[in-house]
C-alpha cells in the first residue's frame, strides 16, 4: 500500500467541477435535490450524491440491466437514477418503510416519466426480499437502508442476482469513522462488520470506491 493515496478530499469547488464534467443532474433531479433539502433539512444528507446517481445510471446501462432491486428509497433520487438506466420494459422493485419520504419519490418518478418501471413496496425490506422467488434473475441491486440490516439484505439478495450481476452498497466509509478505533456506535459498528464480511466473502468479487460516502461494488460470478 502507498502512503500517498491517489484519492483526494473533495472541496465544494472540486465537487462542483466533478459533477459538471460528468452527466450533471437535469432539471427534475435538481428540483428533487432542492425539495428534499428544503423540506427535510439535515435528513437530506441521506440522499445520494448526484455523481453517484449518474454512475448508477451508467452501470445499469453498461451491464444491460432489466431487473433491479433497491433497499432504502428515501425521496427517490437513487431509484430515479436506476430506473433511467433500465430499458422501457425494465422493472425496479423499491423497498422502504416511509410513506412520507416515498410520497415525494412517487411525484418525481411521475415527473421524470419512469413511474411505470417502478414498484414500491412499503414494509420491512427483509419480508419483501424473502417473498421473492429464489431465482437468479435480478441484474443489479442497491442497498442504502438501516445499517444493522446490511448483512441480512446482502444475504437475501446474493442468491437472487444473476451471474455477472451487481450489488451496490452505500455509506461503506461512514464519514471516515470506519478507520477510527475510538469511534463506536450502532451504525459505525454495523458498517465495519458488514465491510469485513464482504471483504472475506470468496463467493464474490468486490471493490470499495471513494464515491460520496463510500460505495462498494460487488459482482456475483
Amino acid at each position: 500500500m502507498t502512503d500517498r493515496p491517489k484519492s483526494i478530499q473533495l472541496t465544494p469547488e472540486l465537487h462542483e467541477y466533478l459533477v459538471a464534467h460528468g452527466t450533471p443532474p437535469d432539471a427534475i433531479q435538481r428540483e428533487l435535490i432542492e425539495e428534499t433539502r428544503s423540506r427535510l433539512g439535515e435528513a437530506a444528507r441521506m440522499q445520494i450524491a448526484p455523481e453517484q446517481g449518474a454512475f448508477m445510471t451508467l452501470l445499469c446501462r453498461a451491464i444491460g440491466a432489466r431487473r433491479a432491486i433497491e433497499v432504502g428509497t428515501f425521496t427517490g433520487y437513487s431509484a430515479l437514477a436506476l430506473a433511467r438506466g433500465l430499458p422501457e420494459d425494465g422493472r425496479l422493485l423499491c423497498c422502504d418503510v416511509s410513506e412520507e419520504f416515498t410520497a415525494i419519490a412517487r411525484r418525481f418518478w411521475e415527473k421524470a416519466g419512469v413511474d411505470h418501471k417502478i414498484e414500491l413496496v412499503i414494509g420491512p425490506a427483509l419480508d419483501t426480499l424473502r417473498s421473492l422467488p429464489l431465482e437468479r434473475e435480478t441484474d443489479i441491486a442497491f442497498i442504502d437502508a438501516d445499517k444493522d440490516g446490511y448483512q441480512a439484505y446482502y444475504e437475501e439478495l446474493l442468491p437472487r442476482i444473476r451471474p455477472g450481476g451487481l450489488i451496490l452498497v452505500d455509506n461503506v466509509l461512514w464519514g471516515g469513522s470506519v478507520v477510527d478505533p475510538g469511534a463506536h456506535g450502532r451504525g459505525t459498528d454495523a458498517i465495519r462488520a458488514f465491510n469485513d464480511r464482504v471483504a472475506a466473502d470468496d463467493r464474490v468479487e468486490k471493490v470499495m470506491l471513494p464515491v460520496s460516502d463510500g460505495l462498494t461494488l460487488i459482482r456475483v460470478p
